[in-house]
């Protein structure tokens, strides 16, 4: 490592974070390189037959195979975990990947889940499809009921999972109350972070053990590529290093690239993203087709002041409620717009919409949604950084398509 490098990584965790983004964890090759490569290989080679048994064996630091380890991957580990102020992280191939690493390498027969009902749709489907399967329990409670998490956690529980903002209603765990229980109890306490990211919210801070990315979202920024993470102590990383390395869930070298070159311009485009998100929403909430807003940065959020407490800002995403209450209009909404795109997924610089009722909630049972509050009228929006006066023209356009008979539609002025 090149002397100024040295000093900048042992000054590094006194930066602020959008600097820690663009430089934290980088190590200089010996071809002096400004931008981190990318080493697109399968596997490396060694001097010797003892050297090579070393790195197998000791697992003395040096890299042996793609599926274990990585020089590019590495460089995103160690960013992250210094953006989350956490000792390490690991990577996956995906969000999911990261979820289903941790509960591997920390659950098993016998043990308990205390779950926020208000997660992402696939995370709740893994956990009650399948690990129930194989003999764990699971708890669902109201994420923003501390009573609730209390009472759930009186009772022994190896680990605690909450999504925070909840996907999509924008409901907020309070993260040190829920912390503090589950310290209490011995319970391990996980917080996907996807849609806040470190920038705006650090979980660690607030006692959370893990923290959970979908770094295909804000992480990359541009909807290219999948990824996942999980950030804490050196304790609980190693386990989940172990199931990833094994079971093959690992992040390719490209795609770690790909998060390293999004990771740089996170801060400025999360800013972005939630000054337009909150114009809009605040845009929304004052529309007459429109019977509730859900978003974080709205001061009509009913836990504003934990919001201010715990989070920067509101972040990107949002869900509006129709005031007609059937599926059929919140299809007519979507198919009257033509900027935002039809996608699931979020976290892009360009807008998506989708209905998540039918969509990333879809294959959960009606109990399911509507224990969390999903109605078949509601629209979530991950806003993108158009301008804001486009999203909203497109939105009309939704609007305008619903029964011109029961809404009023005023002009979208510029």
């Amino acid at each position: 490592m090149m002397e100024r490098d040295r000093r900048l990584q042992e000054v590094i965790s006194d930066l602020q974070i959008e600097t820690q983004a663009i430089r934290a964890g980088s190590e200089r090759s010996p071809a002096r390189e400004h931008s981190e490569p990318l080493y697109a290989t399968s596997s490396f080679v060694f001097a010797d037959a003892a050297s090579m048994a070393d790195a197998f064996i000791n697992e003395n630091g040096q890299s042996i195979y793609g599926r274990v380890d990585n020089p590019t991957v590495d460089v995103f580990c160690r960013r992250l975990a210094t953006l989350e102020g956490g000792e390490a992280c690991e990577a996956a191939a995906s969000g999911m990947g990261a979820i289903l690493a941790t509960m591997m390498a920390h659950c098993q027969a016998g043990d308990r889940v205390v779950m926020s009902c208000g997660v992402f749709g696939a995370t709740l489907t893994l956990l009650k499809k399948f690990f129930v399967k194989y003999g764990v329990t699971l708890d669902l409670v109201r994420p923003t009921d501390l009573d609730a998490w209390a009472a759930a956690l009186s009772t022994p529980a190896k680990l605690a999972y909450c999504e925070t903002p909840s996907n999509p209603m924008m409901e907020v765990v309070d993260i040190a109350g829920v912390s503090q229980l589950c310290r209490s109890n011995n319970t391990i306490f996980v917080v996907d972070n996807c849609l806040m990211t470190s920038v705006l919210q650090r979980p660690l801070q607030f006692g959370a053990d893990l923290v959970i990315h979908s770094a295909t979202k804000y992480l990359d920024g541009q909807g290219r590529v999948l990824g996942g993470a999980v950030v804490g102590s050196h304790e609980l990383i190693a386990p989940i290093t172990q199931f990833i390395r094994s079971g093959g869930v690992t992040m390719s070298a490209f795609n770690a690239w790909i998060f390293l070159k999004g990771l740089e311009t996170l801060d400025v485009r999360m800013q972005a993203h939630c000054a337009r998100a909150m114009e809009l929403a605040t845009w929304l909430e004052e529309h007459p087709a429109v019977a509730r807003v859900h978003y974080a940065g709205l001061p009509s959020h009913p836990q504003a002041d934990l919001i201010t407490k715990q989070m920067r800002a509101g972040g990107g995403v949002l869900s509006l409620e129709l005031k007609q209450p059937d599926q059929e209009m919140a299809w007519k909404f979507l198919n009257g717009t033509c900027l935002m795109s039809l996608t699931a997924n979020l976290g892009d610089v360009k807008t998506t919409v989708c209905h998540p009722a039918t969509t990333t909630h879809g294959r959960l049972d009606r109990a399911d949604r509507h224990f969390m509050g999903i109605g078949e009228n509601l629209i979530r929006i991950s806003v993108g950084l158009e301008s804001v006066e486009d999203i909203k023209m497109d939105c009309e356009r939704g609007f305008q398509a619903l029964s011109h008979s029961e809404v009023d539609h005023p002009p979208v002025t510029r």
